[in-house]
């Protein structure tokens, strides 16, 4: 990776690591290597939003281009008016998932994707060297609001215009949606509304301090939306990060789902409506080597083929890009789900739409689907340090020493080992000061066990190193 940008851009702590001047001077280097046009830009709710994108918008305009502000808005709304419009580039102000004391910065292109490795190694020169553009005291760029939240409704009609909202209306649902008080507050309610769904909303006002859960859409953060969601007798139940680029589900009877059930779900249907319209031989999805034997299983089942890759939306949007028509659909097991007829990026609200349609025209609770996929259970941990690059390296040693104790061991992207009942995958977070660890088996507890035995090996790096 370059080594300003992780896996989703540059976060930190506002005014500690992640400075106005910092962001400011990543803004110039975008300006500069783009070199022309116009910037969009967009905040989530983090109190922090305004700071950062006030220095990220003087940054643009003193290389002399001009920013089109859509305000607080989803991610993936951001990346599709770049997309469709005639904007140069976009710079969206979040932490997705992150703690509200976080903030982050990232870029995407013309095309709405966030930029691949070798082009941020050639901003991250131009930042380094302080090469950058200047414009002459009336030549700056314009700045101008996008006032009539016009990205918005561009966005929500584009969705309506990709799910069969006939189907949806027939089947009339009553939908729980949590977005966690970040920016799906302005989408998802009223898309589902406007598609024909009974929403109830919970956490639906925006609100940067994130008061009642953290930002990230996992089970435990979500107990109070599963029981919503079985008191009131709702068919389903979705839930958001900070800035709603992933969607998290809970079924008819309140059960909350890691992302791999809802990603094999989708695997699965976008296979079986790949296969029947494309003239085509073959059929793939991509997915990173965090994801697991839920949706290998599926995709299997469905006679389709699995192109894996390092964990990262940008890198399975970019090779879902490569592969082209072959390609049905891709994402992550974190509940990101990228659909190729849409944009190559996590969407959120399209996610939620789409997991309405698929139960509108199934027929099927979704509690009955989920019981119908293969049954794995999954462990998800994290171990907090400073120098987790020096820990993955002693990691690498280790499970290299013991190589021969497991069935294959990929290092794709960290180091996931294979064993008889299951599989273990340990890497270093993109975003945070974090190495994270995944365990899958056919059991509880032989997936705790994977677990605490990964986690040993972790521990046994760090300890070596002081």
């Amino acid at each position: 990776m370059p080594e300003l940008f992780g896996t989703n851009g540059v976060r930190g702590i506002p005014n500690e690591d992640l400075t106005p001047d910092l962001v400011m001077n990543l803004t110039k280097s975008l300006s500069t290597y783009i070199g022309r046009g116009e910037i969009a830009i967009a905040t989530d709710t983090r109190l922090s939003g305004e700071m950062l994108k006030g220095a990220a918008v003087s940054g643009i305009v003193s290389c002399g281009l001009d920013v089109i502000d859509l305000g607080t808005v989803p991610s993936p709304c951001l990346q599709y008016y770049v997309g469709k419009t005639d904007a140069d580039s976009g710079v969206i102000v979040t932490a997705s998932h992150n703690p509200p004391e976080y903030n982050g910065i990232k870029f995407v292109d013309s095309e709405g994707v966030e930029y691949p490795e070798s082009e941020l190694e050639e901003m991250e020169s131009i930042y380094r060297e302080k090469k950058y553009l200047k414009s002459e005291w009336y030549e700056a760029g314009e700045y101008r609001k996008d006032g009539n939240g016009n990205a918005i409704k561009m966005y929500k009609d584009a969705i309506k215009e990709v799910v069969d909202k006939k189907a949806i209306e027939e089947f009339s649902p009553t939908v729980v949606v949590d977005p966690g008080n970040g920016a799906g507050c302005f989408v998802t309610p009223h898309l589902l509304r406007e598609l024909g769904c009974k929403v109830i909303g919970l956490n639906s006002h925006p609100d940067g301090m994130f008061p009642v859960r953290d930002p990230e859409p996992v089970p435990e953060n979500l107990d109070e939306f599963g029981s919503v969601v079985k008191a009131v007798n709702a068919d389903l139940g979705v839930a958001h990060d900070g800035d709603a680029d992933r969607a998290v589900f809970a079924d008819d009877r309140g059960r909350v789902h890691l992302g791999d059930v809802s990603l094999a779900l989708f695997f699965r249907d976008a296979v079986e409506d790949h296969t029947s319209k494309k003239e085509i031989d073959g059929c793939k999805v991509v997915t990173p080597v965090s994801s697991g034997n839920k949706v290998a299983d599926t995709v299997k089942e469905c006679g389709a083929e699995i192109t894996w890759t390092q964990v990262g939306s940008t890198v399975v949007a970019r090779k879902m890009m490569e592969l082209g028509d072959v390609c049905a659909c891709g994402g992550e097991e974190n509940g990101g789900v990228i659909f190729p007829d849409f944009q190559y990026c996590r969407d959120g609200a399209l996610t939620a739409a789409r997991m309405v349609e698929m139960l509108a025209k199934d027929g099927r609770t979704m509690s009955e689907m989920v019981d119908e996929l293969p049954t794995y259970e999954s462990v998800k941990t994290k171990i907090e340090i400073d120098n987790k690059e020096k820990v993955m390296d002693e990691v690498m040693e280790r499970v290299e020493a013991r190589s021969k104790e497991w069935q294959d061991v990929s290092y794709i992207d960290g180091v996931k080992a294979f064993l008889e009942d299951g599989w273990f995958l340990i890497r270093p977070s993109g975003t945070e000061p974090v190495v994270r660890i995944f365990t899958e088996a056919s059991t509880e507890g032989k997936a705790n066990k994977i677990a605490s035995d990964a986690r040993s090996i972790v521990e046994e790096a760090i300890e070596s190193l002081r």
